[in-house]
């Protein structure tokens, strides 16, 4: 016991030491303690890398900057464009092309598409135009008459895709030479001019701009997104558009989803061609001629894919400003109506390449996230459309 006395007593000193410098016996060295901080760090730092802006709000940024890109250039072009006519001139045309677009954005979701939206406008319109000018019809007949004649141009459209399994693409490709023939054949052809009957519709103005025709096409958007992000009906569409085959696996008739959409797009130019008969107070048989294009550019220009599956109807409002922006600007700077076509082509396909590489990028996001052992901390959705249905 004696001897080992001796042998403590440097262990206790030690301790004492230790204790008067106010460390404890059990705490990690500064060695460790720094080794252990680097590590907290260099973890941290990898977990923020992981967390990244949501695809969608980056799209509705890059929308947004392209925009902004599109008003400076044409400002600095020409000095007539940056002028409160210019842009009252745009915000009382853009209803048009807005509600065009809601309808074009749910067929190319369901990996269809619509040539035939231009025509069943003009035919609608002419419809409307001849109820009241030929026969005398009071404005609430023509207005119903008119969306009817464009929800049952959608429904052939639709019921002669899911009958003979055609692909839209044919379909209303010869829905677009019916409508446009029988707009002839209704018009004789000439243009109807109805006057302030119709135009009462777009007469009420704030500050110039035409109040019924831009609340009513706000409204549509509102209510045709959260219908695609906050319904039953909406996650179909998404569904079907990704794989038709596994939908029907499921259980759910893809035949009555497309029907029902081929009516919405329908009736969506149904309710245009009012919009635009009450702007100009005429029914013109050429009209609407080239506004298919424009629909899809927009709504490709907005996210939609062409092979379906993912779309998003707020951005293709976006999409619409822009092509509006495009076109007022081209106006303004001398442009002719061929260069006009040529932009807005070039538009459709830089678009389309766009979202060829975008796609291929969020492909390799979404390998590289399920790889990670750190995937399911970035908050990463994954889905057809995952990005696209919380916007």
């Amino acid at each position: 016991m004696k001897e080992a006395s001796p042998q403590r007593a440097p262990r206790t000193q030690s301790t004492a030491g230790d204790q008067g410098n106010g460390k404890s016996p059990s705490s990690p060295s500064s060695a460790d303690s720094a080794c252990s901080a680097v590590k907290d760090a260099s973890m941290l730092r990898r977990t923020l890398s992981r967390i990244t802006i949501p695809h969608a709000v980056r799209d509705y940024l890059g929308m947004l900057a392209a925009l902004a890109v599109l008003v400076t250039f044409f400002s600095i072009a020409t000095d007539r464009f940056f002028s409160y006519d210019n842009f009252l001139v745009i915000a009382n045309q853009i209803p048009t092309p807005v509600i065009l677009a809601v309808g074009m954005t749910y067929v190319l979701i369901i990996a269809g598409i619509d040539l035939s939206v231009g025509s069943v406008l003009a035919l609608s319109s002419a419809v409307l135009g001849a109820l009241m000018v030929k026969l005398g019809a009071p404005l609430i007949v023509g207005v119903l008459a008119a969306l009817a004649a464009g929800s049952l141009c959608g429904l052939v459209n639709g019921f002669v895709t899911i009958a003979w399994r055609l692909p839209s693409f044919i379909v209303t490709l010869g829905m677009l030479e019916i409508a446009r023939g029988a707009t002839y054949l209704v018009t004789d052809p000439q243009t109807q001019y109805i006057g302030s009957r119709v135009g009462v519709l777009a007469d009420t103005k704030v500050y110039g701009v035409s109040v019924l025709p831009v609340v009513l096409a706000l409204a549509l958007v509102i209510v045709a997104q959260l219908v695609l992000t906050r319904t039953v009906f909406g996650r179909h569409m998404i569904a079907l558009g990704t794989n038709e085959e596994a939908v029907r696996l499921s259980g759910i008739d893809p035949r009555r989803i497309k029907v029902i959409v081929f009516v919405v797009c329908g009736l969506m130019a149904g309710v245009a061609s009012v919009i635009e008969t009450a702007r100009l107070e005429s029914a013109f048989p050429n009209a609407g001629t080239g506004y298919e294009l424009q629909a899809i550019a927009a709504v490709v220009i907005g996210g939609t894919s062409l092979m379906g599956g993912r779309g998003s109807v707020a951005r293709s409002f976006f999409g619409v400003l822009i092509i509006a922006v495009l076109g007022a600007g081209l106006v303004q700077i001398g442009a002719q109506e061929p260069t006009k076509r040529v932009v807005t082509g070039l538009v459709i396909v830089a678009a389309v390449i766009l979202d060829y590489y975008r796609q291929r990028l969020r492909g390799r996001a979404l390998a590289r996230d399920g790889d990670s052992p750190h995937g399911r901390v970035t908050g990463t959705q994954s889905g057809p459309a995952a990005d696209d249905t919380d916007l």
